[in-house]
């Protein structure tokens, strides 16, 4: 249940435009404001929440289809009568004055704002002799606020990085080096898994599910390790955490977390097992955004996964699967990169072609659907699915399909963990190195038959197998750097799925050109895009 409050502060980051209209108006929704609200440990856990419930509003289709669609794993997609803008994503043809991926900027501010609020007032809180309290909530709120930013630094390269909520002196702050935001986001995620205890949420029906853990923080420390060292040429975390540290902290997820690996693959993702699906409480999920689909069609409520009805397929229900847009078709190289005794391509996305629903073919028509830049293929990670009547289940429970979608977004799954310690293990420790990435290729081929010997080119194609469409591969590209990145992006097919990754972007998104606007001259556009 969200039971958070609507802060009311005049030190809100207009230029960075975190705070929307539903967030920030003229005067306070309640009279609760930071003057006089922050009184009791119950007071701060509405603003934890408050903190939280940000997260909800990446689902809204923001990074992690515009990431997926500019990798080599999509096109745009979406319908013929749309506007182009998934185009361009696709296309490295950003067009700034439509301030494309102003969404993922304003977000992560949002979520940065909301979290210095509550680190700012934690010391006025009656704690009494509960510190521990207080230190668990400081390392929740401090792991938040470095998942903010490192979801701005890795799309964006240089952003603003902010310990505390500006002042009217600052509404024009320049971009710093990445020296400077990433030892913050280091510093917090130190702070997390240092002072989090030893608890495991993923247990079936936890009221914790959700919520910041150790084990969290540890492989959140090691992904961000992997991104700076790699995008910028670095040995240590912005000179905080050290390749042994890292490699410490993500042992310690392997080993100590209780968490593991389900049994099938499959039946980690909804529309590829139905029956047999796990639920999203399961052990793999180290940490998940958490959606429902109590909405029930109300736009200004934010509990549904909004993202959900992007990728499923176009111009109705189909089988097993619900309508949605069409966006971010699968690129064909993709699919035919999996070994045909490999689980996770069927489970991963809906051939069209091939697949049957009650023993009738799927009979995909991208015509008549007005489907553009059909492939033969979509998502099945994350599709929402149909009853047996034929109707999609979120409107069968009363919600509307494009708001009311439930399942969980997977930040971080145990999978992704091993594959992070094979990396960070493969120069020290070799042998454990192989042993942890043995059991994510054991799970695929559901044997011990297809095993290969690891090296960090086999590390990185099997994270392309393992993590598709979660995210997590165009942030993979950005760390091999440009040679790599433009080698898989590129497609030269002179047609409607020709790509060419222009390298002189260094891999960085577009900036808002709202953002640029309201700065004054204090910020500029990312190279390759003026």
């Amino acid at each position: 249940m969200k039971t958070y409050i609507k802060l009311f502060a005049l030190s809100s980051l207009l230029v960075l435009g975190a705070c929307s209209e539903d967030f920030l108006e003229n005067e306070p929704y309640t009279d609760k404001v930071t003057e006089n609200f922050y009184k009791t440990p119950s007071d701060a856990f509405e603003g934890l929440v408050a903190v939280y419930d940000v997260l909800q509003r990446e689902a809204y289709g923001t990074q992690l289809i515009v990431s997926e669609q500019a990798s080599d794993n999509c096109f745009g997609g979406f319908g013929i009568a749309d506007p182009t803008v998934d185009l361009q994503w696709d296309r490295f043809q950003y067009t700034t004055d439509k301030d494309m991926n102003a969404l993922t900027w304003t977000n992560s501010y949002l979520g940065i704002y909301r979290a210095n609020i509550l680190l700012e007032n934690l010391d006025k809180v009656n704690w009494g002799a509960n510190t521990a309290l207080k230190t668990r909530y400081e390392a929740e709120a401090r792991f938040l606020r470095a998942h903010f930013h490192f979801q701005a630094a890795k799309m964006f390269g240089d952003i603003i990085p902010l310990d505390h909520t500006v002042t009217t002196s600052e509404f024009q702050l320049p971009r710093q080096t990445p020296e400077v935001t990433y030892a913050l986001i280091a510093s917090d995620l130190k702070f997390a898994a240092d002072n989090l205890g030893n608890e495991n949420y993923s247990q079936a029906g936890n009221a914790n599910y959700g919520r910041i853990t150790k084990w969290a923080a540890e492989a959140y420390l090691a992904r961000t390790f992997l991104f700076y060292t790699g995008a910028y040429n670095k040995t240590d975390l912005a000179g905080v955490v050290t390749k042994a540290q890292a490699t410490t902290y993500i042992n310690d997820v392997v080993s100590n977390s209780g968490h593991g690996l389900v049994p099938d693959f499959a039946n980690l993702w909804l529309a590829a097992s139905l029956e047999n699906f796990v639920g999203e409480d399961n052990t793999e999920m180290v940490w998940a955004v958490r959606f429902n689909g109590s909405g029930k069609g109300n736009w200004d409520l934010h509990e549904g996964n909004r993202f959900q009805v992007n990728i499923a397929p176009r111009g109705g229900a189909i089988g097993r699967y619900a309508t949605g847009w069409g966006g971010a078709t699968v690129n064909p190289k993709l699919v035919a990169a999996y070994d045909a005794a490999d689980t996770r391509k069927a489970a991963s996305f809906i051939d069209y072609a091939n697949e049957t629903h009650n023993g009738q073919p799927l009979n995909f028509d991208p015509q008549a659907r007005e489907q553009r830049q059909y492939t033969g293929y979509s998502w099945k990670k994350y599709c929402p699915i149909t009853n047996a009547a034929g109707t999609a289940v979120v409107e069968a429970n009363g919600g509307n399909f494009q708001i009311d979608n439930y399942q969980d977004y997977a930040i971080i799954r145990f999978a992704d963990v091993l594959l992070m310690a094979a990396e960070l293990n493969l120069d020290g420790n070799a042998g454990l190195a192989q042993t942890d990435f043995d059991r994510v290729r054991d799970r695929a081929f559901k044997d011990t038959a297809h095993r290969i010997t690891v090296t960090k080119s086999v590390i990185m194609e099997e994270r392309r197998l393992e993590l598709a469409l979660e995210g997590l591969r165009y942030f993979d590209l950005i760390r091999q750097g440009m040679g790599v990145m433009k080698a898989a992006i590129d497609n030269n097919t002179g047609d409607q799925f020709a790509v060419t990754f222009r390298t002189e972007t260094q891999g960085w998104f577009p900036l808002p050109q709202s953002q640029i606007v309201l700065s004054n001259g204090t910020i500029t556009q990312n190279p390759g895009w003026n």
